[in-house]
């Protein structure tokens, strides 16, 4: 017999599915916002002349690079307790695992983007005056910013994809909801699909974006 499709429970249960939505971009904002800050911390250390700076820096990417992201967030919600004798709630877990990931990748972009200036210019501005940090803001990131957009743009769609992650660690977002509806209602395939719509609706207006501008710039280089 047939399967017959019926998405009349999808509707009758939206309002779990957009609960499940709002935790998704409680999640998927202040670990990009978060990250980016965290990123542009790491990458000045990872550029700075000191090996006891920089050294360390480079362990953090590599381990958060080097490592699969779901194991990072049960290892924050098991293990890192056990060091720090507080357990965390599974939102929180989630949030510090995203935003340490997020945090080295944005940090290979923030260095990435700065090393292609060239270092004269860091020089000249030194030399009438300006702090390494004024260097920094007037003069490097708005040169850098629109080459570093598209990969930042990517990163966010990355980070909006991987927090359904969470759901294996018990956060309520999208993809926990899912599941629970189907285990509930025995209707995978309508409640799937419809979550999977909802993650195509909510990450691809980051997609377009992101191809325009890798155009865009392109065209101006």
């Amino acid at each position: 017999m047939p399967y017959t499709p019926d998405f009349s429970i999808v509707l009758d249960n939206w309002i779990v599915l957009f609960r499940g939505l709002l935790v998704t971009v409680e999640i998927w904002i202040p670990s990009i916002l978060m990250g980016l800050i965290g990123g542009f911390l790491i990458a000045q250390a990872r550029l700075s002349k000191s090996r006891w700076v920089s050294g360390p820096s480079l362990v953090y990417v590599e381990l958060f690079r080097d490592t699969p992201v779901l194991i990072q967030l049960i290892w924050f919600y098991y293990a890192f307790p056990i060091l720090i004798g507080t357990q965390l709630s599974p939102f929180g877990a989630a949030l510090l695992g995203l935003t340490l990931n997020t945090s080295a990748y944005c940090a290979e972009i923030f260095r990435g983007g700065i090393r292609s200036i060239h270092k004269g210019q860091m020089e000249g501005a030194k030399a009438i005056g300006m702090t390494q940090a004024q260097a920094m803001r007037r003069v490097i990131l708005p040169q850098v910013v629109k080459r570093m957009l598209p990969a930042f743009t990517n990163r966010t769609i990355e980070v909006a994809k991987m927090s359904s992650l969470a759901s294996v660690i018990s956060v309520h977002e999208l993809m926990y909801q899912g599941r629970l509806l189907s285990a509930t209602y025995y209707r995978p395939f309508e409640i799937l699909t419809t979550v999977a719509f909802i993650y195509f609706v909510l990450i691809y207006p980051g997609t377009f974006l992101a191809g325009r501008l890798e155009k865009r710039f392109a065209r101006s280089n």
